[in-house]
This record gives C-alpha cells, structure tokens and sequence, in this order.
C-alpha cells in the first residue's frame, strides 16, 4: 500500500512547471560564479522563493540564502542546494554553455538550486498537505569548503528555526533514473595539505651553486605515490592526489622555493592522521637528502568532514523513493570517496539524509563502453567536475520530486 507520503508527493509533482524550471537550469548554467561570488545565483534563487511566499533573508555567510515556510504544528524540516560554480573551462558544446571563459557548473549545482526553487514551489503550493516548518537554504562556497559553516558562523539558525532534519541531494554521472542512497557513511572526508620545498635559487648554467628546488620536489611527489599503497591498510579507503605543482619563472633559472598542493580523501580520522605524518616524513626526508637549507613548510588547509547518514532518516526517505520511483531505482552503493560541507549545517548532531541522483543522457551512457559491467560503464562517462559534465534535462522534474518525497516523509503523517 502507497504510503501518504508518497501519494502526496506524486499528487503535488503532478503538473511541475517543468519548461519553465528548465529554463531556469540553462539561465543558471550559462552564468556560473565562483565560490563566495554567488550574487547572481542568489538573487534569483531568493526571488523564487519570496514569490512562492517564504519570509526571505539573504547575505548569510556571505551569499547564502534561506527561507521559512511555516504550515503548523510539526517538524522543523531543511532542504539545500549549494550554488557555486567551478574554475573548468567548458568543453560540453552545449547551446547553453557557460557564458563566463574559465568557469563552469561542472559538478550540477545549478542543477541542485533548479531542483531546490521547484521542490519549494511545489511545496509552498500544496502547504494544506502538510505540517511543520519548511526551511529551504541556497548555500555558497561548497566547492572551497567554507560555505556551510560560514553560514551557521553568521547566525543561519538565529535567523531561521534549527532544523529537526536535514536533507540534500547532489547529481552524479549514471543512468537517468536511479536514486542511490546509504544508510550511514556516504562520503569521505577530505584534507588540503600545501608543502613549500625550500632551495637555494641560481642560474640555469651552474646547477651544482644551487639546491634545486623543483627535482626534490619531483621525488617528493613519486614517493608521496607509496603512501596509499604501501602505509594504508588495505582493508582501508584513501586517495592521495597532487593537483598543483608551482616552481620558477624562467627556463634559465633555477628558483629557491617550489610548492606542492595535495587532497587526501579518507574515511576514518586514523588513515587521516597516518598519512599526514607520512607526507611530513617523506617532504623532509626528500628535503635532507638534497642538501635542502631548510625543513620543507607541511601545512594542512582546508578541510570537509565525512558525509554519515543517520540511518532510520535515511530509510525513511529511501522508503518513500522506492514508492514514487520504482523498488529498483533505490539502491546502496557504498560510500563515496568524494567530499561534502552539507554536514555542517547540522550543526547541533541533527539527523541528516544525503543522497545521489543520475543525471547522464540516455544517448551517453548508451555510448558508454564496458557492456554489462556497471563500474566499467560509469568510469567511463564525464564525471563531476569534468568540462564535459552534462546533466540531462530529463532530470529536471525527477530531482524536484525526490527532494519534495524526502520533506514529505517528514512533513505527512
């Protein structure tokens, strides 16, 4: 038997104003902006929902946005989307491309305020169907890490009520239709670490005057290759990556310092530790055996903490999927080793669900090679923050209804 919940859900979801939400996800993709310069995003996504009848505040933790629907007695629910775009040159080929050279929504948050401006239209229509409190928020900066808690910091819950529940969504590459969840970890956390070898500068022509910066920082970046492989435990999940290599400025000179920027993504504060103190060891290692004048700078950055669902949230709202979508459409696949902010928002130890929604063309995942092999398929396929990431339109409507089902199964008895 449906469950009230989902009935509702699919009552409300009926007649989506899908070409118009549609036109709001092309606007939004053409004009990304980077973490923290949201101003656009913002202003369009609060006028949705002062339209819809929200009490409106904007400018928190610098251009976030939230709105408080209230309908009675019952919990205190908050759906978010994050707004910000990436530092990716687009390759899509889109008619709808990024307007702005150098940045591009390549990981789908235009795709997630799209989704977030429906599911609070929706619900703001159909309010005599529920009760409780809605709390909608259009967050900044997930992609630098400050946004969430940038937020709480500026006083998110003094201007809003303190959610009971929190939920979020992202869109992942996949075939259009499914809807993954996980009752418990469902995302890793993550670690910047920033590492400066210090040399000693001189002209191209005389190497042995100098202490070459840029080889130590070579050896430095192949052996930091054995940390996964040789010091985490199998049985464990790491990723060890250097994105930025940055030394010198000019062919015939050899520069005095070199920087390293590294992600780790673990899912235990132990692998964590371990691998921090195996970068150190092998920075100042590298470092003495090239004669270096000093210890290398190892210093941490910024940081996301693990993604953990609380379990009944979780299935309470996977339930209600399976009823509006289909029983096959819900699934575990396991935690992810990509990062969110979104727990911050919870920040009391509130409960909290955060799911995946498929987003790839149906002509693109066809084209996709592997055959029957599911993982081969979807490695195969432009990932998040890709040039080439390119949610289908198709899944415009489907997103709003899984964050209108989520807030439902909370909000209906």
């Amino acid at each position: 038997m449906t469950s009230t919940a989902a009935r509702t859900a699919l009552d409300l979801t009926a007649d989506l104003p899908v070409p118009d939400l549609e036109d709001l996800y092309r606007d939004l993709h053409r004009h990304p902006e980077l973490s923290g310069q949201e101003h656009r995003t913002a202003a369009r996504f609060a006028e949705r929902l002062r339209r819809a009848g929200y009490d409106t505040a904007e400018g928190i933790g610098g251009t976030g946005v939230a709105g408080v629907l209230r309908g009675g007695d019952g919990p205190v629910v908050l759906l978010r989307a994050d707004m910000d775009a990436l530092p990716v040159q687009e390759e899509t080929g889109l008619p709808y491309a990024s307007g702005t050279p150098g940045v591009m929504h390549a990981c789908g948050h235009d795709l997630h305020v799209t989704w977030l401006t429906g599911a609070a239209q929706v619900l703001a229509a159909g309010r005599e169907t529920w009760s409780g409190t809605l709390v909608v928020v259009g967050q900044p900066a997930e992609e630098s890490g400050g946004g969430a808690a940038a937020m709480v910091a500026d006083g998110l819950y003094a201007r809003v009520p303190r959610p009971d529940v929190l939920l979020g969504q992202h869109a992942v590459p996949g075939p259009v239709g499914l809807y993954p969840h996980v009752p418990g970890l469902i995302m890793s956390a993550t670690t910047d670490v920033e590492i400066v070898v210090h040399g000693r500068g001189g002209h191209g022509s005389r190497p042995e005057t100098t202490v070459d910066p840029v080889v130590t920082a070579a050896y430095i970046v192949t052996r930091l290759q054995t940390v996964v492989s040789r010091e985490v435990p199998p049985r464990e999940s790491a990723v060890l990556t250097v994105g930025r290599i940055e030394a010198g400025t000019a062919a015939n000179i050899i520069p005095s310092t070199a920087r390293i920027s590294l992600n780790l993504r673990t899912q235990s504060e132990a692998v964590r530790d371990r691998m921090l103190a195996a970068i150190r060891r092998i920075a100042e290692g590298e470092c003495l055996a090239a004669g270096c004048p000093r210890k290398p700078e190892v210093t941490p950055g910024g940081s996301y903490p693990l993604t953990v669902n609380d379990a009944e949230t979780d299935r309470r709202v996977a339930d209600v999927h399976r009823e509006v979508f289909g029983e096959g459409t819900v699934f575990d696949p396991g935690p992810a080793m990509g990062s969110e902010d979104f727990s911050l928002l919870a920040a009391d130890g509130q409960p909290y669900s955060y799911w995946f929604v498929t987003t790839t063309p149906a002509e693109t995942w066809d084209a996709a090679p592997g055959g029957d092999d599911l993982p081969a398929r979807l490695d195969a396929l432009p990932s998040n923050h890709s040039p080439h990431f390119a949610p289908d339109l198709s899944v415009v409507g489907p997103g709003v209804r899984t964050l209108v089902a989520g807030a439902l199964s909370h909000l209906v008895r």
